[in-house]
């Protein structure tokens, strides 16, 4: 049976952020209303942020897309594709072609972070950010974050995150891309 009420909107029970209504019916997930991932700001932060802690706790999700990226919508490939992107039939294409589970996620140890991106075909980039103000840009911009609350040492650490393509920085709002995978499929090989 579905939650709804707390549980539905990333309540305790679903562990899901809260910002954007949705569903939740044992691993499955439908999101109520489209997600902006125009670009436009902390819609798009809290869209991203959504669907990267459902990806990483291997739920399957239904969702709509709202608005054309002003930005390389390639960085999302690693997320579930939406089941309509009204405003470009190719783009959708190019994500449902591009998008495979793992191919882009991060773990942690103490003091650094490994991120593992192979969202170019046929590259695999291993990463590990082992200097504390990138570690600590990292986690705190797992949250959506409004760039002008992020102190100069933050926003420096930002760039290079961004430059990365670990970090999804547009209308004024960060939010960190890989996701943390705490569900892998069986066998887990097949990544």
């Amino acid at each position: 049976m579905g939650r709804t009420g707390a549980a539905a909107r990333g309540g305790p029970v679903s562990g899901l952020p809260g910002a954007v209504p949705h569903r939740l019916t044992g691993r499955r997930v439908e999101t109520a209303a489209p997600l902006d991932i125009g670009g436009t700001g902390r819609g798009t932060a809290e869209a991203v942020c959504f669907l990267r802690e459902c990806q990483g706790r291997g739920l399957r999700v239904t969702w709509r897309a709202t608005g054309t990226p002003g930005y390389d919508p390639g960085i999302l490939h690693h997320l579930p594709p939406p089941a309509e992107l009204p405003a470009s039939l190719a783009l959708l294409e190019a994500w449902r072609a591009d998008h495979a589970h793992g191919i882009l996620y991060h773990r942690r140890g103490p003091d650094f972070v490994t991120v593992l991106d192979r969202r170019e075909r046929g590259t695999a980039v291993r990463l590990t950010l082992d200097h504390p103000r990138l570690v600590a840009a990292f986690l705190r911009l797992l949250e959506p974050t409004p760039v002008a609350a992020l102190d100069p040492a933050e926003r420096e650490a930002l760039g290079l995150l961004t430059a990365e393509r670990l970090v999804l920085a547009t209308g004024g709002w960060a939010v960190t891309l890989p996701p943390r995978l705490r569900q892998w499929p069986v066998p887990c090989t097949a990544i």
